[in-house]
């Protein structure tokens, strides 16, 4: 059974920088693909970034795109968001999650909250 546990969240201010964790368990890691979503108060879970073929290859929303990195440790079975030039829009509860590719996810987290102050 695959367990993934996120953490890292927490309010920052615009401008600022938070790096969110996932540590997995139950799965071999590099064979995987990983992502974070998120999701905002009275909106629908939106994908933010993914990371596949063994960090080879990496997606992201175009909301995000030059200020979040992802990416994963083998390892320490761990993928990363490195999140900045954090925005009020940001603010959501981030979800990590794996499958076999990015269009197919089969095990989600529990979700950390990340709010982003004016």
């Amino acid at each position: 059974q695959v367990q993934l546990v996120e953490s890292g969240g927490g309010l920052v201010q615009a401008g600022g920088s938070l790096r969110l964790s996932c540590a997995a368990s139950g799965r071999t890691f590099g064979t995987y693909a990983w992502g974070w979503f998120r999701q905002a108060p009275g909106k629908e879970r939106e994908f933010v970034a993914g990371i596949a073929w063994g960090g080879g290859y990496t997606r992201y929303a175009d909301s995000v795109k030059g200020r979040f990195i992802i990416s994963q440790n083998n390892a320490k079975n761990t993928v990363y968001l490195q999140m900045n030039s954090l925005k009020p829009d940001d603010t959501a509860v981030y979800y990590c999650t794996t499958g076999r590719t990015l269009a197919e996810y089969d095990s989600w987290g529990q979700g950390t909250q990340v709010t982003v102050s004016s």
